[in-house]
C-alpha cells in the first residue's frame, strides 16, 4: 500500500469525522491514518470463551455469554433513572444495567434476539448484574474481524466522556484495515526478517491489533520492537559514523616528554586495569584525525580526574592547550588544586577562571591564553564567554555534563579552527541499555573498579527511634577526628516544609552537640552563594565537624576527612541521589559509614531502594534498579526524553532486543554507510521518513 494513503488526516477514515478527529489529535496524538495503525493495546482480554449463566461466580471478572433479553424496564432513582433488561439464556437469567445514556439504548435494544454480552459482573441482591455491558448482536458478531484477544487501548477521561470507547477505537481500526487491505509497505530488509525469522510488517500490525492467538501476538510484539529499536539505533550510529567522516579533529598521535615524565615519576599510585584500558581508547580515539566525542562513566572516587590529566598531558604533547569545565565553582577549585598538585615539579601552567576571579586577573588569564603561555584553563561556565580565547585548544572536558545545555557545549567549538577533542565526565552510572538509546551517538568509556585501598562504605538503614544511637556514633566518630554529613531531602513542591525540617533538624543537632565542643556548618539553597562558601571552606578546614545541608552538596567537595553519612527522611530520595550522596564520604582511608534514617512508614519502592543501599557499592547496579523502578523518561530528566517516547518497546524489558538491534544496525552502516545497496533499500525509504518527521534529540551539540 502507497504511504500517501497512510498519510491521509484521520477524519476521511469511515467513522471519525472533523469533531472525533480533533479529539484523537488533542488527546492521543493521532493525526493520520499511519498513526492510527502505530496505535498499540496496552492489553488485551481473552474472549474465546463463553460462560453460561449458572457457571457465573461470585468475583468482579470480565466475562461474555449469549443470550436474549427478555423485558426491559426503566427504574427511578434519587438521580434520573436507570435502565435493567432481564438478559437468559437456556440455564439462567440475570441482568444488566444501563445508569447513563438510557433514553438511546432502550431505543436500540431489541428484544428475543440472541445478543453477546460482555463485561464486568456483581453480584447484588442475590442476582448477578452487568453494569454498561458491551453489547453486540451474535449477527453481526460473526461478521466482524474478531478476534480472541480482545485489545483494549490506552484511553482517556475526555475520549470517554465523549463516547470515544474502546469499542469506537476497535471499529475505526477495523475500518483501517478493511480500506487498506491490510497490507502495509515493509520497512526492513529481507536479510534481516530471514535472520530474526520476524514475521512481515503487514502480519506484525494486523496480530498486534487482533491476534488469533497468544503466538502470533508475541510475535508481531517482537517485530515491532525490534523494528522501533533499530530505526533509532540506525539513526544514532548514523549519526556517529557522520560526525567521524565530516568532523575532523586534530591528530594526537604521539606521547611525549610531559606525559612519560609525569606517568614515569609524578603518578602518586599504580592506575587500576581499568583506568589504563580507558586511556587506551581514549589516545585511539585522538590519533584517527576524526572529532573525539567520548562519555567518561566512572562511579564517585573511580579515578576520573587522574585519567583527565593524562589526556591533557597527551594534548599538551602535540602542543596544543586543553581545558576542563565544572558546574559549580566549588568543584571547579577542586578541579584545580588536585590538578595543580599532581603536576607540581612539571614546568606546565594551569590557571583557574569562575565568576569571582577578578577583572585584573582576568586580564592577566585572557592575555596568557592567547599567547600560549598558559596550557591548562580550568574553570566554570564563565569559559564561555566571547572574551575566553585560545592560541589553539585541542581538548575540551566536561565534568557532570548534563549540567551543561547543548547551546553552551556548543560555544566550546567555536574556539579553534576545528572543533576540539571533548570529553565528557559523569559520576552518575547510566545503565548501558540506556546509554545505548540516549548516548547512542557518544563512545562510552567506564572506570568500573576502585583505586585500590579503598574501603567500601558501610551502609545502615535505622529508623527514627534509634536515633539516639545515631547520635552516640557521630559522636565516636567525631571523638576520633572525624566529620559527619547529615543530609535534609529538598523537593520542589515542598520547599516550605523541607526547611522547617531542615531548621528543626538543625536545632535538635545543636541541642545534640553544644557549642564550644562542637561546631556546627548549616547549608541550604536560601543562602545566598558566599555564605554557602565560606561555610563549605570552614567544613573543609575541619574548624567544624559537622554539616547539615539539603542535597546542595551531591555534586561536590572532596572532604576526604568525612566518614560518615546520614540521609535524613531517606525514603524521599530517589536512589541514584542517594548513591551520589553516600559517595560524598569514604573519600580518604579511613573506614566510611552512611547511615539512611526513615520513618516507618515505607511503601514497597522505598523499601527495595533501602534495602539496594545497604547490599551494594556497585553504581553500575544501582542504576539498573533505579532504572528499573523509575522508568527512563525519569532517570534522564525531561531534556533527555525526547528520543524515549517508545510506542510499544520497553528499554528495560527489551533490552537483549536492543542489543541485538544495535549490532545489527552497526553491521549494516558498516558495510552500507549510506544505505544505498538494493538489499538495504526499503530500510532506506523508512529510515529517509522517520528522519524527515521527527528529529532525534541529539546530545552533544
Amino acid at each position: 500500500m502507497s504511504r500517501t494513503i497512510l498519510h491521509t488526516s484521520i477524519e476521511y477514515l469511515k467513522g471519525v469525522g472533523p469533531s472525533r478527529a480533533d479529539l484523537l489529535r488533542k488527546e492521543l496524538g493521532i493525526r493520520t491514518l499511519a498513526d492510527l495503525a502505530n496505535f498499540f493495546p496496552n492489553r488485551y482480554i481473552d474472549r474465546t470463551q463463553f460462560l453460561k449463566i449458572k457457571q457465573l461466580q461470585q468475583n468482579s471478572a470480565e466475562v461474555q455469554v449469549i443470550g436474549k433479553i427478555t423485558h426491559l424496564k426503566t427504574v427511578q432513582q434519587k438521580r434520573g433513572s436507570r435502565l435493567v433488561a432481564i438478559y437468559e439464556d437456556e440455564t439462567g437469567t440475570m441482568e444488566l444495567v444501563w445508569f447513563r445514556g438510557v433514553k438511546w439504548i432502550k431505543e436500540s435494544l431489541k428484544v428475543d434476539t440472541p445478543y453477546v454480552a460482555f463485561g464486568r459482573v456483581n453480584w447484588f441482591n442475590n442476582v448477578f448484574t452487568m453494569p454498561h455491558p458491551e453489547l453486540e448482536l451474535v449477527s453481526e458478531y460473526k461478521k466482524s474481524l474478531q478476534t480472541a484477544m480482545q485489545p483494549v487501548y490506552p484511553s482517556t477521561e475526555i475520549l470517554s466522556n465523549k463516547g470515544v470507547t474502546n469499542r469506537v477505537i476497535v471499529k475505526m481500526i477495523q475500518h483501517l484495515f478493511l480500506e487498506t487491505n491490510a497490507t502495509f509497505i515493509e520497512t526492513l530488509s529481507n536479510e534481516i526478517i530471514d535472520e530474526l525469522k520476524l514475521i512481515s510488517k503487514s502480519e506484525a500490525l494486523f496480530n498486534i491489533h487482533f491476534p488469533k492467538n497468544q503466538l502470533l501476538l508475541t510475535k508481531a510484539q517482537q517485530r515491532l520492537k525490534f523494528e522501533e529499536l533499530f530505526f533509532i539505533q540506525l539513526q544514532l550510529i548514523r549519526k556517529k559514523l557522520i560526525h567521524k567522516s565530516k568532523i575532523k579533529g586534530y591528530v594526537f598521535d604521539s606521547v611525549g616528554e610531559n606525559f612519560n615524565k609525569f606517568y614515569n615519576d609524578h603518578l602518586p599510585f599504580e592506575l587500576t586495569n581499568a583506568q589504563k584500558r580507558v586511556i587506551k581508547e581514549i589516545r585511539k580515539d585522538m590519533a584517527t584525525g576524526a572529532q573525539m566525542n567520548r562519555l567518561l562513566q566512572g562511579d564517585v572516587g573511580s579515578g576520573k580526574t587522574i585519567v583527565a590529566l593524562l589526556t591533557i598531558l597527551i594534548a599538551l604533547d602535540s602542543g596544543f592547550q586543553s581545558t576542563l569545565m565544572a558546574p559549580t565553582e566549588i568543584l571547579a577549585i577542586q578541579h584545580f588544586n588536585a590538578i595543580s598538585t599532581l603536576i607540581k615539579g612539571l614546568n606546565i601552567k594551569v590557571s583557574l577562571l569562575t565568576g569571582s576571579v577578578k577583572t585584573k586577573e582576568r586580564n592577566i588569564i585572557h592575555e596568557a591564553l592567547e599567547n600560549g603561555e598558559l596550557q591548562i584553563l580550568i574553570g566554570t561556565h564563565a569559559l564561555l564567554e566571547d572574551k575566553v580565547k585560545f592560541k589553539n585548544l585541542g581538548l575540551a572536558i566536561i565534568d557532570e555534563q548534563h549540567r551543561f545545555g547543548v547551546a553552551q557545549r556548543a560555544k566550546m567549538w567555536l574556539k579553534n579552527n576545528l572543533p576540539p577533542h571533548v570529553l565528557v565526565m559523569t559520576a552518575t552510572p547510566i545503565p548501558r541499555t540506556l546509554a545505548m538509546s540516549v548516548y547512542g551517538d557518544l563512545d562510552i568509556s567506564v572506570i568500573d573498579e576502585l583505586p585500590p585501598g579503598r574501603k567500601q562504605i558501610i551502609t545502615a538503614h535505622r529508623y527514627d527511634s534509634n536515633r539516639l544511637s545515631v547520635f552516640k556514633f557521630m559522636k565516636e566518630e567525631i571523638e576520633k577526628g572525624r566529620q559527619v554529613y547529615v543530609v535534609y531531602p529538598l523537593i520542589q513542591e515542598s520547599q516550605k516544609l523541607d526547611f522547617k525540617d531542615l531548621m528543626d533538624g538543625y536545632e535538635s543537632i545543636t541541642r545534640e552537640f553544644p557549642k564550644p565542643k562542637y561546631q556546627i556548618s548549616i547549608v541550604h539553597g536560601k543562602m545566598k552563594s558566599e555564605d554557602k562558601e565560606f561555610e563549605m571552606n570552614r567544613f573543609l578546614k575541619k574548624e567544624t565537624q559537622i554539616m547539615v545541608a539539603t542535597t546542595v552538596i551531591e555534586v561536590g567537595v572532596d572532604i576526604p576527612n568525612a566518614s560518615v553519612m546520614v540521609i535524613e527522611s531517606a525514603e524521599r530520595f530517589g536512589l541514584s541521589q542517594l548513591h551520589q550522596l553516600r559517595g560524598r564520604v569514604g573519600r580518604g582511608a579511613e573506614q566510611s559509614y552512611c547511615i539512611l534514617m526513615t520513618s516507618f512508614k515505607l511503601t514497597s519502592d522505598a523499601k527495595k531502594r533501602l534495602e539496594t543501599m545497604v547490599k551494594t557499592n556497585d553504581g553500575f547496579e544501582i542504576a539498573e534498579v533505579d532504572l528499573k523502578l523509575r522508568g527512563p523518561g525519569d532517570l534522564m530528566g525531561t531534556q533527555q526524553s525526547g528520543i524515549l517516547n517508545l510506542r510499544i518497546a520497553d528499554i528495560i524489558k527489551d533490552a537483549a532486543i536492543l542489543k541485538r538491534a544495535r549490532e545489527i544496525a552497526f553491521r549494516i552502516l558498516n558495510e552500507d554507510p549510506n544505505l544505498k545497496k538494493d538489499k538495504n533499500l526499503s530500510i532506506n525509504k523508512a529510515f529517509t521518513e522517520i528522519t524527515k518527521n521527527k528529529a532525534i534529540w541529539s546530545n552533544i551539540s
